[in-house]
């Protein structure tokens, strides 16, 4: 059989940046320094009907999944709520997905209505919804699937860190992925029947961290597709983290492992010859980048320039109003106030952290004076990036700061822009020794701060494209004791803030001083 996958799509219908997953008509810093354009629903969707051909031709039987995370990352989302993912995802037949954390982001009534649209079983093993009206008995844990003389069991998983990354709220319960795994695939063999042979495949939509450590764990799984860390599995590829699959020793059998990055930029197919007890006795097929060279499907291209067609009245939507213009003159050089409300807007949209840092070269355009449009906020930021969190030991984060003072006094786009710290520093210093001090505010303090402890690890927000080493924040991608790249578009986070202290007038308060 063949498995056809995908994860973290997030919204991504139009064409985007190979690297940096802006929509390919952006060009500037951070997108990619002008790579190929990748994905889009049009090419995906040719990309899946040509993988089931090819399958077909070989005398596999083909089963396309996703692990979740089809929701939010564009206009699309913003305006269609779902509707214009399940569209596409109808026509490109999904036949089953996990829940990521992203489908929760609009509340359970929400993602109800995605639910009861779909043609195909939502599936979240560990996921308790009888407390919640709107989703009891809407989401199943799995589904027996027989096709060809093969019998798998899809299983879902969702991460159980979904509160505190979405807004799920307080009625669903998020329980131990392991045991509900365990429990889930052995009630499908009991289903299947008494040595009748079954394939278990884990949609889990945890992130390959802790997917290697529930194959180390769970007995009886033969697969899993994986999602929400974005990591590309795939052999030969820049950027790949491992090969398609990562295969690991199971409690009791091998455990093959596979990811397909994020956006639609990559599809992943992995073949499977399957023993008489179902369980792999070997397997190929490859993760391909889905690039020029991917068919277009017809009826999905026509479906999603009609579903594009209303985008421009929401970028034409007041989102806030200013007294007076936000420039960006200063932003690569000094505090600048819009680099200061960005970040301010961004340690707002994420609770639990202490300091946010926003690349200077991140914002493209100043905000007018009067009235902002969401059309005006997606001009300072039109690179596409999203929330990323980390947290990073103090002596890191100085390290950080320093590579973003490093190019002074020449204008940087990686020079910070910060909330929730002050920073003193000396521009004449060498690069790697400007900085005097560093303090953080403490927790429901804001204007009481403490000085930087080089050892405890602090919970950072940024954007994924500074998470993940751009403009030379290396020790963001290098020593993150924890990360999580997926989180909502930048501009999600800041409308909402924006309009909340409307109108707005720049301000600067002296958090990055330079020593006299």
């Amino acid at each position: 059989m063949s498995l056809i996958h995908l994860n973290d799509f997030h919204s991504r219908h139009e064409p985007v940046d190979a690297q940096s997953a802006a929509t390919c008509r952006i060009a500037g810093e951070g997108d990619g320094d002008g790579a190929a354009c990748l994905g889009g629903s049009a090419r995906l969707a040719g990309a899946i009907r040509a993988a089931r051909r090819a399958a077909a031709a070989e005398g596999r039987a083909a089963f396309a999944f996703d692990a979740g995370d089809q929701f939010m990352g564009s206009l699309f989302y913003t305006h269609y709520r779902g509707d214009a993912e399940l569209a596409v995802m109808r026509a490109w037949g999904c036949e089953a997905m996990a829940l990521g954390n992203h489908e929760f982001d609009n509340g359970p009534e929400n993602l109800a209505r995605f639910v009861a649209g779909a043609p195909f079983p939502v599936l979240a093993a560990n996921l308790d919804t009888d407390a919640e009206p709107a989703l009891k008995g809407k989401i199943r844990a799995g589904r027996l699937f027989e096709r060809n003389g093969a019998r798998i069991a899809v299983i879902g998983l969702t991460t159980e860190d979904t509160p505190n990354m979405s807004s799920p709220g307080p009625r669903l319960r998020f329980t131990d992925s392991a045991a509900a795994a365990e429990r889930a695939a052995a009630a499908a063999r009991q289903a299947a029947g008494e040595g009748a042979p079954v394939t278990v495949v884990l949609l889990s939509h945890r992130g390959l961290a802790a997917d290697l450590r529930l194959a180390e764990r769970v007995r009886g799984v033969d697969v899993i597709i994986g999602g929400h860390s974005h990591t590309l599995l795939a052999n030969g590829l820049p950027g790949a983290a491992g090969p398609h699959p990562v295969v690991v020793d199971g409690p009791d059998r091998p455990v093959r492992i596979v990811q397909a990055g994020a956006h639609g930029r990559w599809l992943g197919r992995l073949d499977l010859d399957l023993g008489p007890d179902g369980r792999v006795v070997a397997h190929g097929g490859a993760c391909r980048p889905v690039g020029a060279d991917a068919p277009e499907d017809a009826e999905v291209a026509a479906l999603v320039a009609r579903l594009a067609v209303p985008l421009e009245e929401t970028r034409r939507r007041p989102v806030a109003r200013t007294a007076a213009a936000f420039g960006i003159d200063d932003c690569r050089t000094n505090e600048c106030a819009l680099g200061s409300l960005l970040a301010e807007a961004m340690l707002a949209a994420v609770p639990v952290a202490e300091v946010a840092i926003h690349n200077g070269g991140g914002m493209r355009a100043g905000l007018p004076a009067g009235t902002v449009s969401l059309g005006d906020l997606l001009t300072v930021l039109p690179f596409g990036n999203t929330l990323a969190t980390l947290r990073l030991r103090g002596a890191d984060l100085r390290a950080a700061i320093e590579n973003g003072l490093s190019r002074a006094p020449d204008p940087s786009g990686r020079f910070p822009q910060v909330a929730g710290m002050r920073i003193r520093w000396n521009p004449a210093a060498p690069p790697g020794r400007r900085v005097e001090s560093i303090e953080i505010a403490e927790r429901g303090t804001p204007d009481r701060f403490a000085p930087l402890d080089p050892e405890r690890a602090y919970r950072i927000v940024t954007n994924n494209f500074m998470r993940q080493g751009g403009d030379g924040y290396t020790v963001f991608r290098d020593q993150a004791l924890e990360a999580y790249d997926g989180g909502p578009p930048i501009e999600e986070a800041v409308a909402p803030y924006l309009a909340e202290r409307s109108p707005l007038a720049p301000r600067k308060d002296g958090r990055i001083a330079a020593a006299r």
